[in-house]
Parts: C-alpha cells; sequence; structure tokens
C-alpha cells in the first residue's frame, strides 16, 4: 500500500468524520484539511461508494417502512404512512391527525382545496392543518354537519377557508334531501369536490365510541341493526359490509353526504383511521377500493396485514 493511498484513506476517514458525526459543513472541512470543498465533496462520495461511510435505518423505523410497503403492493395503493403507536389508547386520534395534517400540508400550497371528510379525527386534522399552514387552506365538506369543520376550542390559529354544505348531516326524510341538493349553494360545494386535489376521510367502527353515536345522531340501537345486517363501519357515514360494499338501510337515504361511488372515483383520496376497533372497518375500505394513501399507526397496520395476507 503507498504512502499517497493512505493519505487518501486518511483525508476519506477524517471527511466523512467531520461531515456526518462532527457536523462541520464541506467548507468548514476543507478549510480545517486545507482543500477545496469540491475535493471535500469528491472525498464523501468516494468514501459512501467505498463502504467507508455505512448507512442504516434504526430497526422500529426499518419495520414501519416494511409495513407501509406491503400494504401498498397488496390494496394497490399510492402510498401509506405509518406513525408509531401512542402507549396509551385514548391518545391515538390525536396523534394521528398531527402526523396527518403535516403530511398533507408538504402537499399542497395555497391554491390547493381540500375534501374533508366528517368526524372526531378529520375534525382534529383540519385544526391541526390550519394551525401550522402559512397560507389560508381551502377546505370542502364532504358532508353537512357544519360543527365538525369549524375551529375547536383549542386552535389558537384557523387558517382556513371553508366552503360548506349549509346542512345537517341527517334529514327527516329523503325528500328533504331531494329540496336541499336542488338549492345553487349545496350545487356548487358538490360540483367544487370533483375538482379538489385530494379528499380526506375519516372510517368509523361499530363501537360505542364512533362519533355518530357520541354526539347522539345515532342511538345504539341503529347501530344494532346495521351490524345484524353486516356493517362493520362507515365511510361520510355510508356504512359498509367487510367487502367493502354499501349496507342498504332508511339512513342512507336521509344522509347529506358525497356517495361512496362519487369517493371512489375522486383521485388522491386519503384514509386517515387507526385503533383495533377500526381494523375491520380500515380493511373493508381497502377491499371497497375508496382509498389511495392509507395514515394509520403500526399496530393497526399490522393488524390489516395480519387478517389480509391468510386470506
Amino acid at each position: 500500500m503507498s504512502k499517497e493511498y493512505d493519505y487518501e484513506e486518511i483525508l476519506l476517514v477524517k471527511a466523512a468524520w467531520f461531515y456526518y458525526i462532527e457536523g462541520f459543513t464541506q467548507q468548514e472541512i476543507g478549510e480545517y484539511l486545507g482543500i477545496p470543498r469540491l475535493r471535500v465533496n469528491r472525498l464523501l462520495d468516494k468514501a459512501r461508494k467505498n463502504g467507508i461511510i455505512r448507512f442504516s435505518i434504526r430497526e422500529n423505523d426499518s419495520n414501519r417502512m416494511a409495513v407501509e410497503q406491503r400494504l401498498i403492493k397488496r390494496f394497490h395503493l399510492k402510498d401509506v404512512f405509518v406513525v408509531p403507536s401512542p402507549i396509551h389508547d385514548r391518545d391515538i386520534n390525536e396523534g394521528i391527525a398531527q402526523a396527518a395534517a403535516m403530511y398533507i400540508h408538504e402537499r399542497i400550497d395555497s391554491t390547493s382545496f381540500i375534501n374533508m371528510g366528517y368526524g372526531d379525527t378529520t375534525s382534529r386534522i383540519l385544526n391541526h392543518l390550519s394551525n401550522i399552514s402559512e397560507f389560508p387552506v381551502n377546505v370542502v365538506s364532504l358532508t353537512g354537519g357544519v360543527n365538525y369543520y369549524l375551529p375547536n376550542t383549542q386552535s389558537n390559529i384557523f387558517n382556513a377557508k371553508l366552503y360548506l354544505t349549509p346542512t345537517p348531516l341527517l334529514m327527516k326524510n329523503a325528500e328533504m334531501i331531494q329540496a336541499i341538493q336542488k338549492e345553487p349553494s349545496v350545487q356548487q360545494i358538490l360540483n367544487m369536490t370533483t375538482l379538489a386535489q385530494l379528499s380526506v376521510v375519516g372510517i368509523g367502527g361499530m363501537d360505542e365510541e364512533a362519533t355518530i353515536v357520541t354526539n347522539g345522531m345515532f342511538s345504539n340501537n341503529d347501530f344494532l341493526l346495521l351490524s345484524m345486517k353486516g356493517a362493520v363501519g362507515d365511510i361520510l357515514c355510508h356504512f359498509i359490509d367487510e367487502q367493502g360494499e354499501l349496507v342498504p338501510s332508511d339512513i342512507e337515504g336521509r344522509l347529506i353526504s358525497t356517495s361512496l361511488e362519487t369517493l371512489r372515483s375522486l383521485e388522491n383520496t386519503i384514509g386517515v383511521a387507526a385503533g383495533q376497533n377500526k381494523v375491520k372497518a380500515i380493511l373493508a375500505a381497502l377491499r371497497g377500493g375508496y382509498l389511495d394513501i392509507l395514515i394509520t399507526d403500526e399496530a393497526t397496520a399490522s393488524s390489516i396485514l395480519a387478517i389480509s395476507e391468510t386470506e
């Protein structure tokens, strides 16, 4: 081994150490070693190619990435974002909403329009997104039920421009639905949903913690009847079975909500949900082809895969 080669090796190791361990800039390294910055750049590139520098991803992060890729391939999704599971289940909606807000924020600009669904998780996403955005976020409601699209008590800033369907989510009868849908303001919102860049929907499970039960809109008996008909969860308050097919009920005819057929036709639909009580519902939404992107936590994602990969 020549002295010149030894010197090159020493420079390689020193440049790599100062850059990756000490956090020096390439300019600072060049000045310290007495070589041009361009030479430092070439040394770092050579160090990577020669194996002096070896990158590894932390095991937990690597596991999550593997789960993401399996879900993408399994359900032909555009993307999956899996976050670490919280220690306490009570924190799961808040954590997943924060993650979704950051994910969405990276993919929009001031000209973007976002369709937003009804529910506790989506309401949290909207509030977090409107807090972190440096420009007003344009949000179009996918359902009636104005309250869930408004700022919550924890929002210090609500930087959003809302385009809302000015109706309740659930009406008394189908005749009222038909009359409301003819209103110009409602027609405008319906037309806007087809032009939005992305859509965000929650996925509800069939349990007592479901938003539409806790807010008193549906009774436990309503849920029991839907469960007996095969419902495993809902999207935009449309109840679906294990294969993602709509479960017929008299409730369906009284909803001010974007249809499942329309939802399936939209591009870049993001489903945000987590928790063991929602595994069957999320899986049904995936089977039904309503989602392009899934944001969930690691435990939920693993459970979905455990069921789907045994089929």
